[in-house]
């Protein structure tokens, strides 16, 4: 029993352990799915924003080539061309930049009606020597046209924010970002610089791209365009954020935790475009299992423990009813059967038998063999009770050697009968422990003929004719006879 209920209780365990585990299992499974869509997302976004930066590169490289192809690039040319720029992808701005020696500026001045603007402290770009460029705004075309005039004549040249990306893309031969910084048109953003060279000019070198330079093409990248490119490819309830040489330009600040990232490129700098679903994976069905699953491990661990208990009372009940060494009914159980049969015996006008047995020269072999050699004659002797009587009866073991048997329904002849077959296979039941020879004496005394007649009484009746038979020789059946008892009385 204990065996069983503690297997039980493992198994509760398990189910338990089982959901747990199997929650859990569901929980990453639909957070790697989460992980999945939101890495999806943010590939998604950044292919977008790479697409929409990319066409705006091509076409200001495009532009680029156009320019070089002019010898003298008109406002209106510029005007129309410029237009197209920023009409697709996300520049906001154009602009075409010339390279103007230092002795031409005054007839540079002159032929555009605005002066090179200059600074306090002036930062040269060089081409050789002392002898110094400027670069100013020529032409410049935007999404809010009243703040172009604040551009023009403006010097590249002496801006510390642009002159490195201004080199880099000369000595380069292609396009160049710039980190984030004011924008001439408004707002933040990048700028992007395409260098644009003589017509037919060799520009193998860097030294012939630096003596080729004609100008630049340049375009204007608002920062909220970009994440703009990127921000309608995801869901409006996703967190975007940009950032660019490890600067956060857009979205929230800080690092977003369980968030999916991608880096991407716009000229020749890489961005990082990080996407964070504020979602996050559906807790209710793992809840559901794990629940679901406790609390059938409880029903479980309530049914096992009333079972165990129900079947440690069913143990004791049976301890207390029944011989532990043969397993048949003990004294206890046997005096309330034997009431209880001639209860029946009464209410149905019938005759019933008492049978007590006990072997003979038992003693002897306790004495010569030992106690476990009788203890297992005695479960020989239970044996072959059980094999010689009807499920009906009732089979018990008084104590010692003592046994009693509670024929129900029987005539005297009958019991008679079932007294002689006992004695019989017990005779013939070669023992391991005394070899042959093994005998019983039994007693019969017949219940329900008076129904006046006690329990106690019919028990002693059938001792009395017990003790007759071995008094007799032992191996004898002996039925209670009263005539006879008031004969030896009397003698």
């Amino acid at each position: 029993m204990r065996r069983r209920f503690w297997l039980g209780i493992a198994a509760v365990t398990l189910v338990a352990l089982g959901s747990v585990l199997a929650a859990a299992l569901v929980y990453l499974d639909d957070r790697d799915d989460f992980r999945q869509m939101q890495r999806e997302e943010a590939m998604r976004a950044a292919h977008q924003m790479e697409a929409v930066a990319g066409l705006s590169v091509s076409q200001l490289t495009s532009a680029a080539a156009f320019f070089q192809a002019e010898d003298d690039l008109s406002r209106h040319e510029f005007q129309t061309y410029g237009r197209s720029l920023i009409s697709q992808g996300a520049l906001s701005g154009a602009a075409f930049i010339p390279r103007v020696p230092a002795a031409r500026r005054q007839h540079f001045e002159r032929s555009h009606g605005f002066p090179i603007l200059e600074r306090t402290a002036p930062l040269e770009f060089r081409r050789s020597g002392a002898r110094r460029d400027y670069f100013p705004i020529t032409y410049v075309v935007a999404e809010e046209e009243q703040e172009n005039r604040r551009a023009l004549g403006y010097d590249l040249g002496q801006d510390p924010g642009r002159v490195p990306f201004l080199n880099r893309a000369r000595d380069a031969g292609a396009a160049v970002s710039s980190t984030v910084i004011p924008l001439l048109i408004g707002g933040s953003g990048i700028n992007v610089f395409q260098p644009v060279y003589r017509d037919g000019a060799s520009v193998t070198t860097r030294a012939e791209r630096r003596a080729a330079l004609i100008g630049f093409a340049a375009g204007s990248f608002r920062i909220d365009d970009l994440a703009g490119a990127a921000t309608e490819a995801v869901t409006g309830e996703d967190e975007v954020q940009l950032e660019v040489g490890g600067q956060t330009v857009f979205g929230p600040s800080g690092s977003l935790d369980d968030a999916a990232s991608m880096p991407l490129a716009v000229a020749n700098r890489t961005w990082v475009l990080t996407v964070k679903n504020p979602g996050g994976p559906d807790l209710s069905l793992p809840v559901a299992v794990a629940v679901l699953g406790i609390s059938l491990a409880a029903l479980l661990g309530a049914l096992i423990l009333s079972w165990g208990r129900n079947e440690r009372i069913q143990e004791l009940e049976q301890q207390a009813s029944q011989d532990s060494l043969t397993g048949l009914k003990n004294r206890r159980r046997f005096q309330e059967d034997l009431a209880a049969a001639m209860a029946r015996s009464r209410r149905d006008s019938s005759t019933g038998a008492l049978l007590m047995l006990d072997i003979d020269e038992f003693k002897r072999v306790n004495d010569s063999r030992g106690h476990p050699a009788g203890d297992r004659l005695i479960q020989q002797v239970a044996e072959v009770l059980r094999t010689r009587t009807r499920e009906s009866d009732t089979l018990a073991r008084l104590g010692g050697d003592e046994f009693a048997v509670i024929l129900p329904r029987c005539s005297e002849g009958e019991a008679q009968l079932a007294a002689e077959a006992i004695a019989s296979e017990i005779r013939g039941h070669r023992s391991a422990e005394i070899g042959d020879g093994v005998t019983v004496s039994i007693g019969i005394a017949m219940f329900g003929e008076d129904p006046r007649t006690s329990a106690a009484t019919i028990v002693s009746e059938a001792d009395t004719a017990m003790y007759a038979a071995k008094d007799e020789g032992r191996d004898a059946v002996r039925v209670f006879d009263p005539m006879a008892l008031r004969e030896n009385v009397s003698e």
